[in-house]
């Protein structure tokens, strides 16, 4: 058989020349495990690849992209997979798929971790947790290290320690010559500026090197959920909380419905309510102190905020956050005024399924203190992240589910400065890409893109086009 590309007809003698080189593997359409390897997590972008490589180590992502670029094959990296906007596939083109790429190696006298681009969150967390150390990560641990640091990476350790790209001390990149580059702040600086927030614009990332931080086992934690009818009060209450509270404590409000849980009482399954998330990093009995005050916003009606492993806090939302639905997410960093906190509990009211959310992460601390230049993610003054969330289990009506994500993005956005986080961002289009980075950043990212991907090799993400396709 013979897949299209676009310079015409791959044929098979062609891809077995590639496989014969590669330690890892090549799926082509037809065979017994392609709807298998061209799945992702979200089941919103359903892509048919002409090939997708399976590869075993660097040398094979290095022969990947060579390939790609002598055949102008579209190009998908594939880290976890949870790459919301479809990154991480591509109809016709190849898939680069590091997810077998999956060694760590922790220094836990230098508090580092050399990390590979396939290891998911709750991966790096438990050889991490080995040595009492951490390092900020997603919070759905099946979601993987590499795309979600490279956007920026927003978790339960954001307050005390930063973004997950701002402890990226070192990376190995894959450039669309074919290079393998080293990039730190000692050796091509540049490009380890763009890489803290600049997206997969400028190579493939085989290696993270990370700093690490004390963290656990046994962090103060979970969850305590009010009722709708205490909304504003208590996102008010939070708010005002938010002021006095120590980098420790990394809190968010989720305005969700309630699911068939049995920690929750059936009468309250299905219905609209509001949850206080949180975590301290540090000492239990100091965060015992510090999250007394969200006890007492309202009336309620679970409270499961307590000691407990940091790798259980990783993992808590997992079960509700499977893979196989459809997604859309979109986000805007906002200052929450009443008139913002009037208009999400509002919009609360108006979400299109059970399984659609809207959450307010609080900023500041560490992440605050970062130098608005330092990296290519700066958006360090907003106090409040909104992310909106249209999700379904099924694919009907999805398209009214995401105009409604978007309309309500819209509206959220008016209450700051119209700034969005690049990891949540929906889709790819120029539009994304202007509200994800200043003027002057997006400047600087694109001399960084003229330099290691002048033709635009890597274009599946919030794309920075090089001057040259401009």
């Amino acid at each position: 058989m013979s897949t299209h590309t676009t310079k015409g007809v791959l044929g098979d003698a062609t891809i077995g020349e590639l496989e014969a080189e590669l330690r890892g593997t090549v799926v082509r359409p037809g065979d017994p495990e392609y709807d298998e390897a061209r799945a992702i997590w979200n089941a919103a972008h359903d892509r048919k690849p002409a090939l997708v490589v399976r590869c075993a180590g660097t040398a094979d992502v290095i022969r990947a992209v060579e390939f790609a670029r002598s055949q102008d094959l579209l190009v998908a990296v594939r880290g976890g997979a949870h790459s919301i906007a479809g990154f991480s596939t591509c109809d016709g083109g190849i898939v680069i798929d590091l997810s077998a790429m999956k060694g760590a190696r922790v220094d836990p006298v230098q508090r580092r971790v050399v990390a590979q681009p396939g290891l998911t969150w709750a991966d790096l967390d438990r050889e991490t947790q080995a040595f009492g150390l951490a390092v900020t990560g997603g919070l759905v641990s099946t979601t993987g290290i590499a795309g979600f640091t490279l956007g920026g990476g927003v978790g339960w350790l954001v307050r005390r320690h930063g973004l997950s790209s701002d402890n990226l001390v070192a990376a190995d990149v894959v450039t669309a010559d074919g290079r393998l580059v080293h990039a730190s702040a000692e050796e091509n600086p540049d490009l380890f500026w763009a890489l803290r927030g600049g997206g997969g614009n400028f190579g493939v990332v085989t290696s993270f090197e990370y700093q690490l931080h004390p963290v656990g086992p046994q962090v103060l934690a979970g969850l305590i959920v009010y009722p709708l009818a205490e909304a504003r009060q208590v996102i008010t209450g939070w708010r005002d909380l938010t002021a006095e509270m120590p980098d420790e404590l990394t809190t968010l409000v989720n305005l969700t419905t309630a699911p068939p849980l049995p920690f929750l009482p059936e009468e309250v399954h299905g219905t609209r309510i509001v949850v206080i998330a949180g975590m301290y990093a540090g000492a239990i009995e100091d965060g015992e102190t510090a999250v007394r005050p969200l006890r007492t916003l309202g009336t309620p009606i679970a409270d499961l905020m307590g000691p407990m492993p940091y790798l259980a806090m990783q993992s808590l939302l997992d079960p509700l956050w499977t893979r196989g639905a459809h997604n859309y997410f979109t986000s805007a960093f906002i200052e929450p005024s009443d008139a913002a906190i009037d208009a999400v509990t509002r919009l609360h009211l108006t979400t299109p399924t059970p399984f659609s959310e809207l959450h307010m992460h609080h900023l500041g601390g560490a992440y605050g203190r970062v130098p608005a230049d330092g990296t290519a993610f700066s958006k360090r003054d907003a106090s409040v992240l909104c992310n909106v969330i249209a999700r379904s289990p099924e694919p009907t009506g999805f398209d009214e589910h995401t105009a409604w994500a978007r309309e309500t993005r819209e509206e959220m956005a008016r209450h700051g400065d119209g700034a969005m986080y690049v990891n949540f961002t929906g889709d790819a289009a120029e539009d994304k890409v202007r509200a994800s980075y200043p003027e002057a950043v997006h400047d600087r990212l694109v001399q960084v893109k003229d330099k290691y991907d002048p033709t635009n090799l890597f274009r599946l993400n919030q794309n920075i086009r090089p001057s040259r396709a401009r």
